[in-house]
Order: structure tokens, then sequence, then C-alpha cells
């Protein structure tokens, strides 16, 4: 039993996101005092090579847990090979009203409607900068709460200038339901026209900065077949590097009744997993190997991270499965998938 799991029901006993603060804070504590070097290290996973990356280990931290990139080196340190930072915009917002962050407890679910709420693109690169990751980092960008879907693309331009340099990938939101209207970007045209810009920037700063930092779209869980595929072909089209599969869910059917499933926003945990594994095999049917996956959604045990795997994703991503496993899940999972 881990540290965080001797913790975990005084945790529990708090707000949701008062418990969040403070575990994040006390894992800073922890870093900067040596005593992370006293936890278990994850037992040795093949490296994997994705989007032209070489990831030591195929188990990442998600985007959310870390929005300000503030906690980047205590996070690094429970055995990740990979950390995922955001979702940052251009400017600094506070996110919807608290209470925004729900337990789902019966249902090992997490329920947050935060609406990107962080310090700001120019903030975030600072910390990035301070931080002492030689490891593989992910930055994912969004657009302000208040830019029109019509504006949209110019915050994902304005934050993939400002991170490019210090960015191992780059992943662009447009999956968020806690931001008004952000999922109507997944829609084909605007999908298309988004990605094409994108797409041209990313070579512009390629060759500015002369390094090709790849790009991942990360998508809903909420999409109907047809929708995959179109998201997938237009993936292809655009040469975009990779897509995370999935986000959070905007459904209730396997939380009805139960405390705090009728809070809005967007349901993560176990609850997700089935969704988002089958929106991870449509993805693998039409990319066929040309674009890979990483899958995210419900993994709370190594076999869960090994189903994504064997549905076709190339890496995984966990968030709220340490919420209510705790760091032992990064090692059950490198032990699962070797």
């Amino acid at each position: 039993m881990d540290i965080y799991q001797l913790a975990k029901p005084l945790l529990f006993k708090l707000d949701a996101e008062k418990a969040h603060d403070l575990t994040l804070k006390s894992l800073n504590l922890a870093e900067k005092s040596g005593l992370l070097g006293l936890l278990p290290k994850p037992p040795a996973c093949q490296p994997r090579t994705v989007m032209g990356v070489t990831f030591p280990n195929p188990v990442g931290l998600a985007a959310g847990l870390d929005k300000n990139a503030a906690y980047i080196d205590g996070l690094a340190a429970l055995g990740f090979g990979f950390i995922e930072v955001g979702t940052v915009t251009p400017r600094p917002q506070p996110g919807n009203p608290k209470p925004r962050l729900f337990r789902v407890t019966e249902a090992e679910g997490i329920i947050n409607r935060f609406g990107f709420n962080n310090a700001g693109v120019d903030a975030l690169v600072e910390k990035v900068q301070a931080a002492k990751l030689k490891g593989v980092l992910g930055i994912n960008i969004g657009k302000n709460f208040d830019t029109p879907n019509e504006r949209a693309v110019n915050d994902y331009l304005y934050c993939m200038a400002k991170v490019y340099a210090h960015a191992t990938y780059i992943t662009v939101n447009i999956s968020s339901p806690n931001t008004k209207n952000l999922r109507q970007l997944q829609e084909k045209e605007a999908l298309s026209a988004l990605l094409g810009t994108l797409k041209q920037e990313q070579l512009r700063l390629a060759e500015q900065h002369g390094r090709y930092v790849p790009i991942a779209l990360k998508i809903a869980p909420d999409l109907e077949a047809e929708q995959v595929k179109e998201i997938a072909d237009l993936l292809l089209a655009h040469k975009i590097d990779g897509v995370i599969a999935t986000n959070t869910t905007l459904a209730r059917d396997p939380v009805v009744g139960l405390k705090n499933a009728e809070e809005t926003g967007g349901l993560s945990g176990a609850p997700v997993r089935d969704k988002s594994t089958l929106v991870i095999k449509q993805l693998a049917q039409r990319l066929q190997g040309q674009i890979p996956i990483i899958g995210v959604g419900g993994i709370l045990s190594g076999q869960d991270a090994l189903d994504k795997i064997k549905a076709g994703a190339s890496l995984v991503q966990v968030y709220s499965g340490l919420i209510y496993r705790g760091t032992g899940l990064v090692r059950d999972i490198c032990y699962r998938l070797g």
C-alpha cells in the first residue's frame, strides 16, 4: 500500500477540489524533500516509439491534473513514461464557479466542470522552463471560454506558437464538455478547417525552430460511429500525428441514481471505460495503423490498460484511476504491459 492509499480515507472526507489541491501540494513537498525517491520504482517497461518520439514507458499522465505545469517534477517521480500538462488557454481564466469537482465513489467515477481554469499560457511556459524534467512532455492547448468558435483557431495558433519550443508533443483539445460549444469543433467542416490551419502552422514552426513537434487531437467518447470515421479520415487527410481517445463523457447511464450523478460536467473514471475503448476500436479500424492512438478513459488497473492496447492504442494515460487506486496504478500497468 502506498502513502496515498493511507491518506485516501481522509482526503475523501474533504471537498474533492480541496483534496486535489492538497494532494498536489503534498507531492511537491515530497519531491523537494527527496521522499519520492523512496517510492518503489515501476518494473521496466519496453520503450515505445510513437509519433516519432521515444517514450521510456507507455504509461502517461493525462491532461487536467496539472493544468498549470506546477507539479511536473513531483508527478514525473511517480514513474510515468510521459506527462501531459494543461489544458492551457491564451489568457488566464478562473473556470466555472465552485464546487465543480465531484466524486461518484460507488462507481469509481469523477465529474468535473472546471472549464479550463488556468493561469494562461505565459505562466505555464514559465513553469515548464523551471522544471527539471528531461523526459517526454505533452502540452494540451485549448481556447478561452469567451472566444467564439469562428475565431477559435486563433487561440490554438497562439498557444501552439507559445509552447512549441517547450513541448515534446502538443495536444489540441476540442472535446472538453465544459467550454460552451467547444465540441462543435469536432464537426466535419469546422474540424477540417482547424486541422488544415494547425498543420500549416506546425510546419512553419518546425522550420523556424529546426525541430518537428508532433500534434495530437483529443476527441470525445460521445461520438457516433460515423463521426469517428469522419474524424479518422480528416486526421489522415491533414497528416495529424496522433489522436487521444477519449475525453470525459456527458452520458450518465452507468451512474444513474448514485450520489453526485446528476451534477453537470464531464464524467471520467470507470464509467467511461467501455465508451472510450469502443472509440479506440473504431479509430483503429479506420486508421489501420497509419496514425497512433493514445488510449485514456477508465483505466483503473493493468488489465484496463491492456484492453486499450488490444483495442488499438499504442500508449495509455491515466487520471481518475490515480484518485481511486493511487500511485501503485502506474506500477500495475507497467507490470501488465511489460
